[in-house]
């Protein structure tokens, strides 16, 4: 399952761009992409880690990377909620109304 499209249904203030989620904002560009465990035992059900990274928008007009945090929690309603807190505390705004 891409975990990425799933996640899309929670955040439908994002842009999918069909690698990563994206958040834009006047301040703020905020991303979400899934990363799998390159590891050789691949009969093994592994739980994907989906990282945000926080970009912020400098005096120039670029973006400029910040922080990222990776996630790897199997339950997605849980996953959104908590990748949600990480990004409003993050920029410090309400994802839902600002980003």
């Amino acid at each position: 399952m891409d975990i990425i499209k799933t996640l899309y249904d929670y955040f439908p203030t994002s842009v999918y761009t069909g690698s990563s989620l994206v958040f834009i904002s006047e301040d703020w560009r905020v991303e979400l992409k899934e990363y799998k465990n390159a590891s050789f035992s691949a009969n093994l059900k592994t739980i994907p880690i989906v990282r945000v990274k926080v970009f912020k928008k400098a005096l120039n007009g670029e973006f400029l990377p910040g922080h990222y945090e990776d996630f790897q929690i199997a339950a997605v309603g849980e996953l959104a909620a908590q990748i949600e807190r990480y990004i409003q505390f993050s920029i410090g705004q309400n994802l839902r109304e600002n980003v």
